[in-house]
């Protein structure tokens, strides 16, 4: 069963006019959580497509660029979006169930954050409505503040990252510490692993921005330019 068809499954639960959020409580076990989580992206992009004014069905093209969508399950990817934008929920109350279906897993919530930055980014404009979106998300996930710089900066060109922000280190830590740091940042970033926290493998190229920009801010500690 592709995970396509398993999130039609996912929406059969549905009774008729309840909320698509209401998913969210029923996703919470393998192997549901990586239905939960393309779920979690289509939806609170959805919402995010509302928050900068501009809401077009072509904005279900801007998932592809999170995940592999074949054309006989546009429709399935376009329900779940239509479900999200038209639901009278606000998206503090999506994030807040995404949030507890994965309380006390704060990488996932990460993902998450970068898979919505990666849909911000998509059409190569970074809205102020996108970035307020974006920021009380990440609050209501608690990620803090230097988590959130840390995903921006891999999405965002102007956003200059601090390099000991990415690595979640600081500047007094000894270097050898800091390069224990760096090296499980990549082990966590492998697609093996981020596929065991719950990621769909549609969405593992997630992980090449987040290793881009780990990779340089270690060569750039390293070279003392941080």
């Amino acid at each position: 069963m592709t995970l396509w068809s398993r999130i039609l499954e996912a929406l059969s639960r549905l009774a008729p006019g309840e909320r698509l959020s209401s998913l969210f409580d029923y996703l919470r076990a393998p192997p549901e959580r990586s239905v939960a989580f393309t779920i979690a992206v289509i939806a609170l992009g959805a919402k995010m497509a509302k928050a900068d004014g501009t809401v077009t069905r072509s904005e279900v093209a801007a998932f592809r660029e999170v995940f592999t969508i074949p054309p006989d399950e546009e429709e399935n990817a376009a329900r779940v979006f239509d479900l999200a934008r038209t639901d009278v929920a606000g998206f503090e109350e999506y994030a807040a169930r995404i949030a507890a279906m994965f309380e006390d897993d704060a990488e996932t919530l990460r993902d998450l954050l970068e898979g919505l930055f990666h849909i911000a980014l998509a059409d190569g404009d970074y809205h102020p409505a996108e970035d307020d979106f974006l920021h009380r998300v990440a609050r209501i996930f608690r990620l803090d503040d230097r988590a959130f710089r840390s995903v921006k900066a891999q999405f965002v060109v102007d956003a200059a990252p601090d390099c000991y922000d990415v690595l979640g280190v600081t500047p007094d830590m000894g270097m050898d510490e800091i390069r224990d740091r760096w090296r499980q940042l990549v082990r966590d970033t492998h697609p093996d692993r981020m596929i065991a926290r719950g990621l769909p493998e549609e969405a593992v190229k997630l992980a090449e921005k987040r290793l881009v920009a780990i990779n340089r801010a270690w060569e750039n500690i390293q070279a003392g330019t941080a």
